[in-house]
């Protein structure tokens, strides 16, 4: 499998096991005004591409509005629900509301549209994480797949509750490489960061909360970059749940 290259600014990541950006270091946008986003990868953040993934941000969605019909190719798209309703509706007949907790993939094929509204009276606000689909799976027609989050596999790791969103035995399909968990650990409780295997690195994006990881203020929207020799990190949410998603790529740090 050719995995696309990765492309960073140059300086912005150093040379060390575990790296933590807050989440100013990235750019947060305000394109229309009914749309607020946070770029941790791609678009105009210092991360352009990572292993393949070729965008990681938080899109927040006005009540009544949303994204009309448009196209993609080439591309797998996950979206992970963290607040309100977002309705979807694409060309293969794939449509649905996703409520939070709901995962969503979207493989485009050679060519796909669709469209992402807030159709509600409340904001909705969304992780959406695009993937260069792997080049043999390209020939695939477009296709699309929706999972609430009692479908996904869950364990604990210290006081966090540890989702397999993509991979490790997760019943979302792939077409990419890489694997995704989301942790959600309760108000005041502690949690090991899960490092990554041999081969892999670390892309956390905190999504939620506040807390401190390995002793450092840790909040909404940073990031930490990690190898798979980072040093234990041990997670302390302050006094509201703390969550974030892990991604283990194919090596992108040196």
């Amino acid at each position: 499998m050719k995995v696309a290259a990765t492309a960073m600014m140059p300086g912005f990541v150093r040379d060390a096991a575990l790296q933590h950006f807050r989440a100013e270091a990235f750019p947060f946008v305000n394109p229309i005004f009914w749309m607020n986003a946070h770029f941790a990868v791609g678009g105009w953040s210092p991360l352009q591409r990572l292993s393949g993934m070729l965008t990681a941000h938080m899109t927040q969605i006005a009540p009544r509005n949303g994204f009309t019909w448009h196209p993609h190719r080439g591309l797998e798209i996950y979206t992970w629900i963290l607040e309100g309703t977002l309705y979807h509706e694409d060309t293969t007949g794939g449509k649905g509301e996703l409520r939070p907790g709901d995962l969503q993939r979207m493989f485009a094929g050679e060519w796909i549209e669709h469209q992402e509204l807030n159709l509600t009276h409340e904001k909705v606000r969304v992780i959406q994480i695009w993937f260069a689909a792997d080049e043999h799976y390209r020939h695939l027609p477009p296709h699309y797949q929706q999972l609430n989050r009692d479908q996904l596999p869950l364990r604990q790791v210290g006081e966090a509750r540890v989702f397999s969103l993509i991979g490790d035995n997760s019943p979302m399909e792939q077409h990419m490489q890489g694997r995704l968990t989301a942790t959600m650990l309760p108000a005041g409780a502690e949690t090991l960061v899960e490092a990554p295997r041999p081969g892999e690195d670390l892309f956390l994006y905190v999504t939620d909360g506040a807390g401190t990881a390995h002793h450092t203020p840790l909040g909404q929207y940073d990031v930490l970059l990690g190898r798979a020799d980072m040093p234990v990190v041990s997670v302390k949410a302050g006094d509201r749940p703390l969550h974030y998603l892990s991604f283990y790529l194919p090596r992108f740090l040196a």
